[in-house]
């Protein structure tokens, strides 16, 4: 027989003992691959979405805020800001800024935010359409790639948005219907996620005035509006999306000065992530160290139980001696038990870490809309292997020692 089915026997002769030493190692590894991932695709999906932008500007609030519900549309806006206050942002002549996009947010289409803003938005994710076109006129949408996939819509379809980011046939505006005119590709950014619409059609939705019932055919109103500058001042977006000619002194100070100077927040995209990843670190530290203590409790377990085992195991191994297994033979059996307990640890502990991944990926999906797989893999998951084994391997060195100096003759005379 040899080593390895040997080994698998006498870990599988005592199997309580066997399992907690593995279920130990697996919760330890689960937990470390699992913080692996989630820290992997939250970076990812955070970075990806940078898109560049040097300033969020909104209305006063908390500096995160606009931030998380401009960029990663994931938290409700601050509130509102007027076109006037807007207006020096939106100067095409502004020497500091060659890119400011106004957003308008508050409805949504079964959960998925609808947003009103220019086309110059699909440039700052660098994504095309796939089918269609891109919307022009008041009431087209044009709309991501995961929006068409789990909504089912496509060119020609029409829907009614609803006020606030919920799913609620309540708050339907059942005034006016949108047009699908296009679909974006795929990016794996945000913009899968988004409905995009002409500003002037998210205001269309909210005019107090009531509009003829004919206003789901009503042509007069589906229209290529004119630029905002344009438009009555008074009325209102939710923030802009800016970008700099470059980062010199004055572009660097602006944030502050927009924040002391006027009733707008400015905010550094940047600034804001960095706090939020020093934020999650102190929590993934904690687990972190949680996650080790559990591996190290786990190679003392396995320690433990190979080291018992030489006692019940002694007549066993003189035996094995005699039929001519070498010290260096016996030493390497139980050096092979501990590290196929690792082995078969790291195997439960991934899945576990890529099952509870993909359940946690539903959920951040269904909450937030983000993409997240418990099918990715990562190359420190191939390192995580490296480190099960070298436990596994040190916590039988010992017994694997004491078992190669086992004494036939003094074993065999007490038997």
């Amino acid at each position: 027989m040899n080593l390895l089915k040997l080994s698998w026997k006498n870990l599988s002769f005592k199997p309580w003992s066997t399992a907690l030493s593995v279920i130990l190692f697996a919760l330890g590894i689960a937990l470390i691959s699992l913080l692996f991932l989630l820290q992997s695709q939250l970076q990812k999906n955070f970075e990806r979405n940078l898109a560049g932008i040097d300033l969020v500007i909104g209305a006063k609030g908390s500096p995160l805020q606009p931030i998380l519900s401009s960029m990663y549309h994931i938290d409700a806006p601050t509130g509102n800001i007027s076109l006037q206050e807007a207006k020096p942002f939106l100067n095409p002549k502004h020497p500091l800024i060659s890119t400011s996009i106004p957003l308008s947010m508050g409805d949504s289409y079964k959960g998925y935010r609808i947003i009103g803003t220019e086309q110059d938005f699909l440039d700052l994710y660098d994504v095309d359409v796939a089918s269609g076109r891109i919307w022009e006129k008041n009431f087209e949408a044009t709309i991501g790639a995961a929006v068409a996939d789990k909504l089912g819509l496509s060119i020609g379809s029409k829907f009614a948005s609803s006020h606030g980011f919920m799913d609620d046939a309540d708050m339907e505006h059942d005034e006016h219907a949108f047009e699908v005119v296009g679909i974006l590709e795929a990016t794996g950014s945000v913009v899968d996620q988004l409905i995009l619409v002409t500003t002037q059609s998210f205001w269309l939705v909210h005019e107090h005035e009531e509009l003829p019932d004919s206003a789901h055919t009503d042509h007069d109103l589906r229209v290529v509006p004119k630029p905002l500058l344009e438009e009555d001042l008074s009325k209102e977006i939710t923030s802009l999306l800016v970008k700099f000619k470059g980062r010199n002194f004055q572009a660097l100070n602006m944030q502050r000065g927009i924040n002391e100077n006027t009733d707008l927040q400015a905010a550094t995209p940047a600034i804001e992530i960095n706090r939020v990843y020093n934020l999650m670190s102190t929590g993934e530290q904690v687990l972190t160290v949680l996650a080790f203590v559990i591996i190290f409790v786990s190679g003392l377990s396995i320690f433990i139980s190979l080291f018992s085992s030489l006692r019940d195991r002694k007549h066993e191994l003189a035996l094995m001696r005699v039929m001519g297994s070498t010290p260096r033979r016996l030493f390497a059996l139980i050096i092979i038990e501990g590290l196929t307990i690792a082995v078969v640890g790291y195997v439960l502990g991934m899945l576990l870490s890529h099952i509870g991944m993909e359940v946690f990926a539903n959920a951040m999906q269904e909450s937030y809309r983000y993409s997240f797989s418990g099918l990715q893999f990562l190359k420190e998951e191939g390192l995580l292997l490296v480190g099960a084994l070298v436990l596994g391997f040190l916590a039988a060195v010992l017994p694997a020692w004491q078992a190669s100096k086992t004494d036939i003759s003094e074993t065999l005379a007490n038997v």
